[in-house]
């Protein structure tokens, strides 16, 4: 199993908005390594859900329900489907990713305008063990 992270503007598309659907289209994503992440994203993979912009904070996890297919919006990209599993118990906010050293390492603090990144299983357990203090 892979772990990964998706990154959403909340004004535009919020967690509790994706919760609502129960399950989405991750569509619209136009950068080449964002893509390819995309790409290699399995079935059952599991998620973090952060809010970029004011909130700056992973606040749920979803799942990989459906592996990459072409962009219905622009088939020379690729899109999957996500389904919402659960809310964190608290947000963990990117003050204290940046602030918790075994994190220094995160994709999300090396190239922070990717929309979807990878992580590792460690970084992935310790968010979720940060969101329960």
């Amino acid at each position: 199993m892979n772990y990964w992270m998706v990154k959403s503007e909340p004004t535009s598309y919020s967690w509790t908005d994706f919760e609502k659907k129960g399950e989405d289209v991750w569509d619209g994503v136009r950068n080449y390594q964002a893509r390819n992440f995309l790409k290699e994203m399995k079935k059952g993979d599991q998620v973090l859900f952060y809010h970029s912009g004011k909130d700056k904070a992973v606040v749920g996890v979803a799942e990989v329900s459906v592996e990459a297919f072409p962009d219905p919006k622009d088939g020379d990209w690729v899109a999957v489907n996500l389904k919402a599993n659960s809310s964190l118990q608290n947000p963990v906010s990117l003050a204290a990713i940046k602030a918790e050293d075994r994190l220094s390492e995160m994709l999300l603090l090396r190239q922070s305008r990717l929309s979807v990144i990878g992580v590792t299983r460690e970084e992935f357990d310790l968010i979720l063990k940060m969101s329960s203090k």
